[in-house]
This record gives structure tokens, C-alpha cells and sequence, in this order.
């Protein structure tokens, strides 16, 4: 059976699913026991179907489709049986490490166009450190002095700035996503202009020759900081491209279907804004050495690296439980 056949002998179940889904969602209250045996049932055969495109059809959208369907409807189905507190776990450990996984492709590209900004003006300021003033936007670049860094370490007042970094660091990231709508240029520009903005301070430290003191006070906060932004990007590219290539798919629903995903992607991100505003707020401008600043974006890398890792290893557990009962 090809994906044509595939589709046509079972889209009326799915479309039946989706609203049934839609309706037990809203309210259990005016559900009858008719319509939840149908929806159980429903249920079982778009499992069913999903395992079968997953092995048949796995790179195609309509795969994505029915894991999406499938998600909602089981998420319907055992939402009286969930604690907020076992969502709140299955989101960040199941539904975001799922989500990073899809798009992976995506949040390099996003990663890629910042680190294309970052050296283009990272290589102009070295060649010219005046550069900078028609890099830099003028307050930066006014206010920067590398021979200063270091001197206020102690003397700020760590939980206003670490609430004000978390607040603009949570813009970046939700403009970022948001520029999908028009296309992905929009969000293009957020990470090139981003990247720009890191090149050419580091340059500026470069030629100064305190390039060891500035990504002291950069990587600590910045390994987690810089991580949820290439997701938000990765989410508004991703978003940008199912626009204009949408596939089999209207515009429309690709709209409807990616921002979903995206928001739920920017959801996620959240907590990594708050761990890398509190570490910038508090670590960063900390009376500490620099060898101590550098270890605690040690720290950062693996505690990435690890909940990346134990995501995946339960959401591979999750899919053979499918397998299985499917």
C-alpha cells in the first residue's frame, strides 16, 4: 500500500478522531459513552497507523501528522489520570526533548546563521577596531571598554539584572520564533544581527588581548542562554519554511500545525532563560576567578548534554511501549 492509498483508505477515521478530540478536550461533560467508546477506538487504529507510516512512511509529513493526532488524543484520553505535576515532567522530559529531536535540522541552521554574524564581525574588527562603531549599536559601543572588565565584580545588584537579562533574553527568543510568520527573514536577521553583536565585542576583546577574560564572563550564562535561542530560531525557521513550502499541505494548516509546535518549543526554552538569567544576574558578575567561571560552563555543557541524553533514552522507552501495545 502507498502513502496515497494509505491516506485515502483511513483519513475519514483520522478527521473523525481530530474532532471527537476537539470535542472530549473542550468538556467530559456532554460526552456520551458512545462517543467515548468511538474515540477509544479511534484511538487504537490511529496507533496502529501511526506504527505502520512510521515504518513505511518515515520522512514523510503525513507520519508527523499522525503523531501529532495520536499525542493529543492519548494526552485527551488520560488527562483525569495526569497529575500537574506528571505533565509538567512529561512535557520537559517526553513532549520538548521529542520536539528537539524532530527538528534538530532547524536549530543547526539557526546556530549556523548566528555563527556566520559572529565571525563576519569578529574578522571586521580585528582587521579594524573602529569598525565597531558602525557595527556595534551606539550605547555598546560607547560603553564598552575591555581594560573596565571585571572592575564592578561584587558591586551589582545581581536580582534586578538577572530579572532584566531573563526578560530580554525571553524577547530575543519569542521574536526569534515569531519571525516564522514572515517567512523565516524575519528570524534570519534576529540570529545574523545577534551573532554580529557577540563577533564584534569579541573581536574588540581580541585586539585588546583580553580575549580569556571576556569569554569568562560570556560562557557561563551564555552556553544555556545562546542553546534556547538557536531553539527559538530553529522553531521560527522551521515555521518560515513550512510557509513557503508547504507540501501537501494549505498554508494555512501548516500555520495552525507549526505554531503549535513552536510555542510549545518556546514553553520549553523557558526554564533554560530563567537557570542562564540567574547565573548571569548572580555567577557572572561574581568577586570570583575566572578558572571558576570557566568551570561553571562546564557544568552547563554536561547539564545539557545529560538531560538531552535522559530525554531521549525515556522517549525511546515511551515508543517501544507503543510499539508494543499497538
Amino acid at each position: 500500500m502507498n502513502i496515497k492509498q494509505f491516506t485515502q483508505a483511513y483519513r475519514e477515521n483520522w478527521k473523525e478522531l481530530e474532532q471527537l478530540t476537539n470535542k472530549i478536550g473542550k468538556s467530559k461533560s456532554n460526552v456520551t459513552a458512545k462517543s467515548m467508546k468511538d474515540f477509544y477506538q479511534l484511538y487504537q487504529k490511529a496507533s496502529q497507523n501511526l506504527s505502520y507510516s512510521q515504518t513505511n512512511f518515515p520522512n514523510e509529513q503525513l507520519t508527523g501528522y499522525l503523531n501529532e493526532l495520536v499525542s493529543r488524543a492519548h494526552n485527551v484520553l488520560y488527562r483525569d489520570q495526569t497529575t500537574s505535576m506528571g505533565q509538567f515532567r512529561h512535557f520537559f522530559t517526553i513532549t520538548f526533548i521529542g520536539l528537539l529531536i524532530e527538528q534538530w535540522k532547524a536549530i543547526v541552521v539557526a546556530m549556523g546563521l548566528f555563527v556566520l554574524g559572529m565571525l563576519g564581525s569578529f574578522f571586521s574588527v580585528i582587521a579594524d577596531p573602529l569598525h565597531m562603531y558602525t557595527i556595534l549599536p551606539n550605547d555598546i559601543a560607547q560603553s564598552v571598554d575591555p581594560n573596565q572588565l571585571g572592575s564592578s565584580d561584587g558591586m551589582v545588584d545581581s536580582p534586578t539584572m538577572s530579572a532584566a537579562i531573563m526578560t530580554n533574553n525571553i524577547q530575543v527568543a519569542f521574536l526569534a520564533f515569531a519571525g516564522g510568520i514572515t517567512f523565516g527573514l524575519l528570524t534570519v536577521y534576529v540570529m545574523v544581527y545577534n551573532g554580529i553583536i557577540v563577533g564584534a565585542l569579541a573581536g574588540l576583546f581580541w585586539a585588546h588581548g583580553k580575549t580569556y577574560d571576556f569569554w569568562a564572563y560570556i560562557v557561563p550564562h551564555g552556553m544555556i542562554e545562546l542553546t534556547a535561542i538557536f531553539i527559538a530560531g530553529g522553531a521560527g525557521l522551521l515555521m518560515g519554511y513550512k510557509l513557503f513550502v508547504p507540501g501537501h499541505y494549505s498554508r494555512g494548516f501548516q500555520l495552525k500545525r507549526q505554531s503549535i509546535r513552536s510555542i510549545q518549543l518556546i514553553i520549553g526554552t523557558i526554564p533554560l532563560f530563567i537557570i542562564a538569567g540567574v547565573i548571569e544576574g548572580f555567577i557572572t558578575p561574581a568577586a570570583i576567578s575566572l578558572e571558576a567561571k570557566y568551570f561553571v560552563a562546564f557544568l552547563t555543557i554536561i547539564g545539557l548534554i545529560l538531560y538531552v541524553l535522559i530525554g531521549k533514552q525515556l522517549l525511546n522507552r515511551r515508543d517501544i511501549r507503543k510499539a508494543q501495545a499497538s
